[in-house]
């Protein structure tokens, strides 16, 4: 079913149309820039990367350009996109991938049951080895978010929800990421939200 929804019109109107694209190709680039720069100012070296629901792979393709050096896979449910960009086809709830250095998540979550949402942050955690980037529309987030060029048809959970599956397992130290504990990196207090 998944397969099907998220096909050749989704992503024409979520990612590829200037009208309703819901995320510029400029503003991923610049998330991930910022995520590396970050991760550099930390000195967390990336050696591999697997992106959850990689889409078109322009956040995919800006890493590979920020850490040329390390190993990526682009995970997809999409037939579509798997056929399109040559990613491996599998889910956040079940892919058995190597755990990487940095796991990235971006606007997958929400399409999920609360069952499989629990199930994908499992399998999230096992898969990182030192970072998650994870975005992920939350309740708190409708206020600021357009609505008329996002796909409301998600879950919409609170932050709270999200956070608390992850305490656990990671500190959160804000723009999206979380460290994978035992900490092996000196993080500030104030840098951990």
């Amino acid at each position: 079913m998944a397969e099907e929804r998220f096909d050749q019109a989704y992503y024409h109107q979520y990612y590829e149309n200037p009208e309703t694209r819901a995320v510029s190709p400029q503003e991923q680039k610049a998330q991930a820039h910022f995520i590396a720069a970050y991760l550099r100012y930390l000195n967390i070296e990336i050696h591999s990367g697997t992106d959850f629901g990689c889409g078109t792979g322009v956040m995919l393709g800006a890493f590979e350009t920020e850490f040329p050096q390390a190993s990526w896979t682009g995970v997809e449910v999409s037939a579509y996109l798997c056929k399109t960009y040559g990613w491996r086809q599998g889910s956040v709830v079940d892919s058995g991938v190597d755990p990487s250095d940095l796991v990235i998540c971006s606007d997958v979550l929400g399409y999920l049951s609360p069952k499989d949402c629990r199930q994908a942050l499992k399998n999230l955690t096992r898969a990182t080895q030192h970072v998650l980037y994870l975005s992920v529309l939350t309740k708190e987030d409708l206020d600021i978010c357009d609505q008329d060029i996002t796909d409301m048809t998600q879950a919409v959970r609170s932050a709270a929800w999200y956070k608390d599956q992850l305490n656990n397992d990671f500190v959160n130290i804000g723009g999206g990421l979380f460290l994978k504990r035992p900490l092996d990196v000196p993080v500030w207090q104030m840098e951990m939200l």
